[in-house]
């Protein structure tokens, strides 16, 4: 089963999850893996079992990586011309 398709499938899933702003496809290792892109790393031990994002999917490891808030900037609206 291809990368793409585990993630899309697993995609709302990991949305879900505590401070989760984003998921994608990276590499470690020189394999492919899930990203999980979250806002702050929190330890494991903070967190509720089903509030973890998972090891792995499908065969497919899953990385967690904090990226911090995620905002849109300079962003233009098509149908007025403004930003």
């Amino acid at each position: 089963m291809a990368i793409e398709d585990v993630m899309t499938r697993h995609e709302d899933m990991l949305l879900a999850l505590p401070n989760v702003v984003g998921v994608g496809i990276g590499e470690r290792g020189g394999k492919p893996v899930i990203k999980v892109f979250v806002t702050q790393s929190v330890p494991e031990s903070a967190l509720a079992s089903d509030e973890r994002a998972p090891e792995s999917l499908e065969g497919f490891e899953v990385d967690v990586e904090a990226i911090g808030d995620i905002e849109v900037e300079g962003r233009k609206d098509s149908q007025n011309g403004s930003t």
